[in-house]
């Protein structure tokens, strides 16, 4: 095994959710209709288990409440394993399009039933498809009300469904009108050719697998070395199967769902070999002395 480039313990987190609740076929897939769908998440999720054990990684397993109230014996493999539980919500539905009071009982049901399974606080959330921005930081102060203390929904980039560029690229503090939440980025990477200048998404989901996979390696090392910042790496189960079936949808949303789905798990693999990992919040608890933002009136500052 090749020695990973610094001591560094990034995050390795997996949203748990199944190939027909991602929002790339909302339009044309209904909620009311998901129990219809040949599931798969499971044995998915168990080939992750699977490669966690080979390289000896743990992990942080965003769970979807619809899925943990069906296959609850997963959600329980997954915390006898020593991986962390945390919470996707419950009905992976966009956080500025469900507003407070949904959103506010989304979360404390999946939070319920994930403890309740586990045995164990639920600490952690990802909100469905990033979708805590500009439009939705009042969830912030939701998320500390109902017990989370850390929070991993806000990408600091563009992007036509989540984003919000400006906000800080590494783990931070929040200041909200109820207390404060630890927030984790999902990792991106400063590309500069010539004038040109952007902030791009790195290391998750379909950056995994749409980047040449040196880019992606380059790029978190670059990460580790020379920001000396810790990152996260996201994966969904419904990545590892090129076999899934075929939904209907825009080529876009086709596009960004199907490509090189075969080369997930050897590129997985790859960065569990290269890198340090464990879950995202023992990355949390290790990190001191982290900046402290105030989000209020929707806008980032750094707090004095």
């Amino acid at each position: 095994m090749r020695r990973a480039p610094t001591t560094i313990i990034n995050a390795l987190t997996v949203d748990v959710e199944d190939y027909f609740h991602v929002q790339a076929f909302a339009d044309v897939i209904s909620p009311h209709t998901w129990a219809d769908f040949d599931s798969r998440v499971e044995d998915n999720t168990r080939r992750i288990l699977d490669l966690l054990a080979t390289h000896g990684r743990k992990a942080t397993f965003f769970v979807l409440g619809w899925e943990a109230q069906r296959r609850p014996e997963l959600v329980r493999l997954i915390a006898a394993s020593g991986h962390e539980v945390a919470c996707h919500g419950f009905g992976h539905q966009l956080v500025y399009n469900i507003g407070p009071k949904a959103f506010r009982e989304d979360v404390a049901r999946a939070k319920s039933l994930l403890e309740d399974l586990t045995g164990h606080p639920v600490t952690g959330y990802r909100a469905p498809s990033y979708s805590i921005t500009v439009k939705s930081l009042w969830a912030v102060d939701i998320l500390i009300e109902t017990g989370f203390t850390y929070d991993s929904s806000i990408v600091p980039a563009r992007h036509d469904i989540y984003g919000m560029p400006g906000a800080p690229r590494f783990p931070y503090r929040i200041e909200g009108e109820s207390g404060v939440l630890t927030e984790f980025p999902p990792s991106t990477m400063r590309l500069a050719i010539g004038p040109f200048r952007a902030t791009l998404p790195i290391g998750g989901g379909g950056y995994l697998r749409l980047y040449p996979f040196g880019v992606t390696r380059w790029g978190l090392r670059d990460l580790n070395k020379r920001e000396g910042k810790p990152f996260s790496v996201y994966v969904h189960p419904w990545e590892l199967d090129p076999g899934q079936p075929k939904l209907a949808g825009r080529p876009r949303s086709r596009f960004r769902h199907y490509i090189n789905l075969r080369h997930t798990e050897a590129r997985l693999g790859a960065l569990l070999q290269d890198f340090h990992f464990g879950t995202m919040r023992d990355v949390i608890s290790s990190l001191a002395d982290l900046p402290m933002h105030d989000m209020r009136g929707g806008r980032f500052k750094e707090a004095v």
